[in-house]
């Protein structure tokens, strides 16, 4: 299945595959429709996107998802996704959008930033790669796609800062795609755990530091002083307990 088949129904004519030349496009306040693609929108968080949103805001994690967070269920796999809850006014607009363009553009979600093209990635369970395929997604408003930038793939994701992005989200993928969990695997307190390890990074370091977290798993003393110093290093040991908990893999090692 690709992507175009799983991208949602409004835009599924309009992805067409990124040639090897690259795509001309620019995005700035001097363009007719500059933030029209900041709005009605179905835009899913990664945890590493609420892990720099909620930074930037300097909101715990619990603030940030009572504040903006629109929590779903997948249809197969039940897991709760967050998704970006919209202003609620006519024309529900990013919560995060003025006229002068993005008021967290430095920390703005990685959907955000590869806009306006797709990436399909899927993950080679034998060799452990990622595989992955771009799309342009000219949507009929845009006027960006009329100005003289031409841009290579490679030059637009290193423009647009998704490399480090990309470093967790296809960490998080390879959990959230997994066939021991894609179509319903997890039971009622494991989807609560799930919750808590990929959302709620304040409540997994009380769970790592205020529990017997620590005298089950053997974690390096050089990766304990990186979790206690770095929100990135601690979402990292997330992921690596849902795989040992959830995908029953050797992410951790017990004592």
């Amino acid at each position: 299945m690709e992507i175009r088949e799983t991208a949602p129904e409004s835009i599924q004519n309009k992805l067409k595959p990124l040639e090897e030349g690259g795509f001309t496009f620019a995005c700035h306040s001097g363009v007719s429709c500059f933030t029209e693609c900041c709005r009605d929108l179905n835009l899913l968080l990664t945890p590493y996107d609420i892990l720099r949103l909620r930074n930037r805001l300097a909101l715990t994690s619990g603030d940030f998802l009572d504040c903006y967070a629109d929590l779903r269920f997948g249809e197969s796999s039940g897991l709760p996704m967050i998704y970006l809850q919209m202003s609620a006014n006519e024309r529900r607009t990013c919560p995060f959008v003025s006229e002068q363009g993005c008021l967290v553009y430095e920390d703005r979600p990685s959907a955000c930033r590869i806009y306006p093209i797709a990436r399909a990635s899927r993950l080679h369970r034998v060799h452990e790669t990622v595989l992955e395929n771009y799309f342009v997604l000219r949507e009929d408003h845009c006027r960006g796609f009329e100005e003289n930038q031409h841009w290579k793939t490679a030059e637009w994701l290193q423009d647009q800062g998704l490399l480090p992005y990309y470093d967790s989200n296809d960490l998080w993928m390879q959990i959230i795609t997994h066939p021991a969990i894609r179509n319903g695997g997890l039971a009622p307190g494991q989807i609560q755990m799930f919750y808590l390890a990929g959302y709620s990074l304040d409540k997994f370091r009380d769970f790592v530091f205020g529990s017997r977290f620590l005298s089950l798993f053997a974690i390096p003393e050089e990766r304990l002083e990186e979790v206690k110093n770095s929100d990135v290093a601690l979402l990292r040991l997330a992921f690596d307990w849902m795989k040992f908990s959830f995908l029953k893999e050797p992410s951790l090692s017990p004592r």
